[in-house]
């Protein structure tokens, strides 16, 4: 993995007037997710064209237009620059999840609720970083990461439907259940390469298992 020097502390400011900001205005959240987003792209790219073993973090910080400095104060190795892209398919899922219905199947949700929010270019690098982890386990790594991250919240929106503790046994094997579910159909539809309507495909094809997956114990 490459990944950059520590970072050190910043030097005191100097200026005549004690007590006043200086420097640039602090960085909100939503400009550090755009910023993590806009690197992940340019990352993404050059691992597409370049390979990942061939592609610094110099590399990716000249692409995007940011100090070393920065790449590395935003993400701990070159690999996990593409976590921010990763991220966009499992928080559409969890969407749906934290939106379902009580008087609807989550199959049925699914297919009327479930849309990537994102670009077509931003989609097809996600796919492509999906295909990358195959042959690359670092980037296998974040994209299981994310996956064991999100689990907690399937269980907690599973354990709210049977009227159970999400921390019983019980719940954790159907939320990670609904997890490789999605994990391994993304798989699938990565590898399957672009096509026409895939994504529909990919959408049917979930449905279809979380149904079997998430059909409450007194409908069976």
């Amino acid at each position: 993995m490459d990944r950059g020097p520590a970072l050190d502390a910043p030097a005191p400011s100097s200026g005549s007037h004690a007590g006043s900001r200086r420097g640039r205005p602090p960085v909100t959240e939503e400009q550090r997710r755009r910023q993590r987003l806009a690197i992940s792209r340019e990352a993404v790219r050059l691992f597409r064209d370049h390979g990942v073993h061939d592609t610094t973090g110099e590399h990716i910080a000249r692409a995007a237009g940011v100090s070393e400095r920065t790449l590395w104060r935003l993400f701990r190795t070159k690999e996990a620059c593409v976590e921010p892209l990763l991220s966009v398919s499992l928080e559409a899922f969890t969407a749906v999840l934290r939106t379902w219905p009580d008087a609807v199947e989550l199959a049925d949700h699914l297919r009327s609720a479930y849309a990537l929010d994102a670009s077509r270019e931003d989609i097809d690098a996600v796919l492509a970083v999906v295909r990358l982890s195959r042959d690359e386990p670092a980037v296998r790594a974040v994209w299981l990461v994310l996956h064991e991250r999100a689990e907690p919240v399937f269980a907690a929106v599973l354990g709210r439907r049977l009227g159970v503790s999400p921390d019983t046994p019980e719940v954790r094997v159907q939320a990670a259940a609904v997890n490789a579910a999605l994990r391994v159909l993304t798989d699938d539809l990565a590898w399957a390469g672009p096509s026409s309507g895939l994504l529909e495909e990919h959408r049917e094809r979930l449905a279809e298992s979380l149904r079997a997956l998430t059909t409450l114990p007194s409908r069976r």
